[in-house]
């Protein structure tokens, strides 16, 4: 079983302690995010876990916590947003050098084939045009060479979720800007040549097209074949039913909760009220079985 930590939120950011609580408890609770009532126990036994996958902006608190994980035989690997957006963007997200430091040193932790850097959305607008992007991508691409071997980038999506963000900074003079096929194609085919410049492949996320012909693969963020290779085991490379038709990920269970990531990134579709996330994240209780155990 593949655990993805998580999706949903951001866990190694604020809740470290509660997943190391969990991990020592061998066992979570996870509520369905669509039925409050359904409440499914997620075992953590090390010997249950075949890979913990971390989705993150900000994985240094977990940094106390690998030799433990080491120590009790977990393999693990990190899924590494780092974009650098301006701050009416990403109001709360680690400054630029401040991530890539952090990148830096989680990679020499635990080596590059085991952090993949996600350049995820690509949040095109009238402060965040191509030209931006195309400059972006290049510069932390290079800071990166060598510390990781994967990039993953995927296009912004106006999930109902993110439309409020949107308006909001449409009313700060800042308008979201759609790409004609051929402006777009020429943007991702500098950020492949960038990629590949800096000894990385580049893997596009749950796209409707086929990037091939531009040096771009389709991706498995979540890919059992490679996982496999990186760890030495056999894992199933079963297709995600439950992710979006375009997804090409393996099989995992989430133990993550919608709602309770406060970074307030304005195109995030796992956060519908930065005001509830907060309020949830001053409640929580990182002794609790379940990260939203207050739902049930």
């Amino acid at each position: 079983m593949i655990i993805s930590a998580s999706r949903r939120t951001d866990i190694p950011a604020f809740y470290s302690q509660w997943f190391m609580n969990r991990i020592r408890a061998g066992y979570c609770l996870v509520v369905n995010p669509f039925n409050a009532g359904q409440v499914t126990r997620v075992s953590l036994d090390p010997r249950d876990v075949d890979v913990i996958v971390f989705w993150t902006r900000h994985p240094r608190p977990m940094f106390p916590h690998l030799p433990e994980l080491d120590r009790l035989g977990y393999r693990y690997t990190f899924q590494y947003s780092l974009l650098g957006y301006p701050r009416i963007i990403d109001p709360s997200a680690p400054p630029l050098m401040t991530a890539l430091s952090t990148f830096r040193e989680l990679s020499r932790r635990i080596g590059p084939e085991r952090i993949t850097w996600r350049y995820d959305p690509v949040f095109l607008s009238s402060l965040t045009d191509p030209s931006y992007h195309g400059s972006r991508f290049t510069r932390i691409a290079e800071a990166l060479s060598g510390l990781t071997r994967l990039s993953v980038i995927s296009m912004m999506e106006r999930y109902r979720k993110v439309e409020k963000g949107l308006k909001r900074l449409e009313t700060l003079g800042l308008r979201p800007l759609d790409l004609a096929e051929a402006e777009l194609d020429n943007l991702l085919e500098d950020f492949a040549g960038a990629a590949r410049r800096n000894g990385m492949r580049i893997r596009a996320c749950a796209s409707g097209r086929d990037f091939s012909a531009l040096g771009i693969e389709p991706g498995r963020c979540i890919d059992a074949e490679a996982l496999s290779s990186t760890f030495g085991a056999q894992l199933a490379p079963s297709k995600d039913p439950s992710q979006r038709r375009t997804c090409g990920c393996t099989v995992s269970r989430d133990i993550g909760a919608y709602d309770t990531c406060v970074f307030g990134c304005v195109y995030c579709y796992a956060t519908s009220s930065l005001e509830r996330a907060r309020d949830f994240r001053r409640r929580h209780d990182p002794d609790a079985e379940s990260l939203k155990a207050h739902l049930y």
